[in-house]
């Protein structure tokens, strides 16, 4: 499909600077930009790379003034950055735009769903489900009994949603994904082995919600393992049975929350943090990556270590932790001169 600098400055409510009538079909970065490709200068640090680009069109700020001449059409806006991702999210929505429901699939007939299905081959569709308008189910997914998912939510190829769950509208379910699967409940036994706890609950994703590929996300044992809206899922994240993420807080790839913890708002969890269960941590909390977190966090916290501490306390203690041998060093000495006086 391609666009003209023309209407692309009218969907960003930008200004065109040079041919209204350049043409774009690719996307690309502006150090690799060729002909028929759209680009943005945001970075400072790229500036130099605007006057010898071979992109068609380059989305930048209204204050940028060239220095020389450019051969690239320009569209001015506000913001560059913010405009592209805009442009991003309108190719991926022309891109995705599939409609239909291809053949082999299964879809069950006490289900029901909206306008604009597409429905992508080996999929199926279980009893009662509900699916609301715009949904986009790619190949091989498999969503069972009386799950709900609304309008807009896209789920990509291969994902699992498992009985009972409810997803919002305007969701994404990356590929593997796996929602709604059994928690990890067993009970010791008088043989010395376990007994399987039935996992009767769901999950509940709200509105605006990304999960990642491969992530999981366990049912409840009971209630709901609830995931709220706007919360973004990075890859291969693990959420256990009965766990709550609070509005708007991202979690970052292979990350394991453990059952029954509770996460507040707007947090940032690095990469490869583990969580311990039946814990509650506050509101707008920040955890460096590769973090252990084993106790009750408070509001605005930001730490980092395992067992975690206050970030200021970590790269205090660090600084020690690096001199420690030449602190040993000194204490010997000062121990054998003292020993000797």
């Amino acid at each position: 499909m391609k666009f003209t600098a023309q209407q692309i400055a009218e969907i960003l409510e930008g200004d065109v600077d040079g041919n209204p009538n350049a043409e774009v079909s690719k996307l690309s970065k502006i150090e690799e930009g060729f002909e028929g490709a759209l680009t943005f200068l945001a970075n400072p640090k790229y500036k130099q790379h605007i006057y010898n680009t071979k992109a068609s069109i380059t989305i930048v700020n209204k204050t940028f003034v060239p220095e020389q001449e450019v051969e690239t059409t320009l569209i001015k806006v506000d913001d560059a950055y913010l405009a592209f991702s805009k442009i991003l999210e309108y190719y991926n929505s022309v891109k995705l735009n599939k409609v239909g429901v291809e053949q082999p699939s299964f879809v069950s007939e006490s289900a029901s769903y909206g306008d604009n299905l597409y429905l992508g081959a080996f999929s199926y569709i279980a009893n009662n489900v509900v699916l609301g308008d715009n949904v986009k189910i790619f190949p091989n997914v498999y969503i069972g009994d009386n799950v709900v998912i609304g309008d807009n939510t896209i789920v990509f190829a291969g994902a699992k949603i498992y009985s009972e769950s409810i997803i919002g509208a305007n969701c994404v379910i990356n590929s593997g994904a796996i929602i709604g699967a059994d928690g990890f409940g067993f009970a010791p036994n008088d043989e010395g082995g376990y007994n399987k706890v039935p996992q009767i609950g769901n999950v509940i994703i709200e509105d605006f919600v990304d999960v990642g590929a491969a992530t999981t996300i366990d049912r409840a044992t009971l209630g709901s393992t609830i995931i709220r809206k706007g919360v973004k899922l990075d890859n291969q994240i693990q959420i256990a049975h009965n766990v709550e993420v609070g509005e708007n807080t991202v979690i970052a790839a292979q990350t394991g929350v453990a059952g029954s913890t509770k996460i507040g708002e707007h947090c940032q969890i690095g990469g490869q943090v583990g969580i311990a269960g039946h814990i509650t941590i506050g509101n707008n909390v920040r955890i460096q990556a590769q973090s252990g977190i084993g106790r009750n966090i408070k509001d605005n916290e930001t730490l980092q270590g395992s067992p975690a501490i206050k970030l200021s306390d970590y790269n205090k203690a660090y600084v020690h932790f690096k001199n420690l041998p030449t602190i040993v060093k000194n204490i010997n000495d000062l121990e054998k001169t003292n020993g000797n006086s």
